[in-house]
């Protein structure tokens, strides 16, 4: 990864600072692998595993220790089963979301984000929503007010049509650019009333193809949702 840690040059000098230090003991050695995800890079992942084992192989003898190694993320599980040593980091696999398709319909999605209806105005052709007036009525429309909006991490991009949310089991296109606390959505062919549920993620759409619109990652997605949204926990 060349973020953090160190390099095979550093080795012999970090043997010497470790050997006899009685202030650090060493409990786990770790790397992150830079490309498990894309097995058009598996020549270089085998090359990070192989130094991995021969650099820490080598620590674990040159200071006589048992530490805990670990080098998988959630694609390195499924595409190097070889290389799990002690454990293994089961990152965003733990949300139901994988980077292969394949593997995504083996999990299931365990995160949903939810909001409601706080109004629904009708709207004359011609009017427009939002800031920028970025969305014109070509007829007339009925427009729902959802209460989440990019100071919650909805991107703004994911607005002006591009995204959409699901009331009742239907589609709603996102309408004008997604504001700080709200968003608005068309719901002219939803029988809804306020106070309804919205999903703004979850089964449908989900993250991966919110990030695939959104040109980014499913992680970007899942971190951007700020401290402020409430987070509900249930257990079977």
């Amino acid at each position: 990864m060349h973020r953090l840690g160190f390099e095979e040059e550093n080795l012999e000098d970090l043997i010497r600072t470790l050997k006899g230090n009685e202030t650090v003991q060493i409990k786990s050695i770790l790397s992150h692998m830079a490309t498990s995800d894309d097995l058009k890079h598996d020549a270089f992942a085998k090359e990070q595993i192989a130094l991995f084992e021969k650099l820490s192989s080598r620590l674990i003898t040159e200071l006589n220790i048992k530490p805990i190694r670990h080098i998988l993320n959630t694609s390195g599980i499924t595409n190097y089963g070889d290389a799990q040593y002690d454990m293994v980091r089961l990152g965003i696999g733990l949300y139901g979301i994988s980077n292969d398709a394949e593997e995504q319909k083996e999990l299931q999605v365990v995160g949903t984000l939810k909001s409601v209806i706080s109004q629904i105005r009708t709207i004359d052709a011609g009017e427009s929503v939002g800031y920028g007036r970025r969305f014109m009525s070509e007829s007339t429309t009925k427009i729902a007010t959802i209460p989440i909006g990019y100071a919650d991490g909805i991107s703004r991009s994911w607005g002006n049509g591009v995204g959409y949310v699901v009331i009742n089991g239907k589609q709603a296109k996102i309408v004008g650019s997604v504001c700080m606390d709200m968003l608005m959505v068309d719901v002219t062919h939803i029988d809804c009333k306020e106070g309804n549920t919205v999903i703004i993620f979850g089964e449908n759409p989900t993250v991966n193809f919110m990030a695939k619109q959104l040109n980014t990652i499913p992680y970007e997605i899942l971190t951007s949702i700020s401290q402020r949204v409430k987070r509900v926990f249930f257990r079977e």
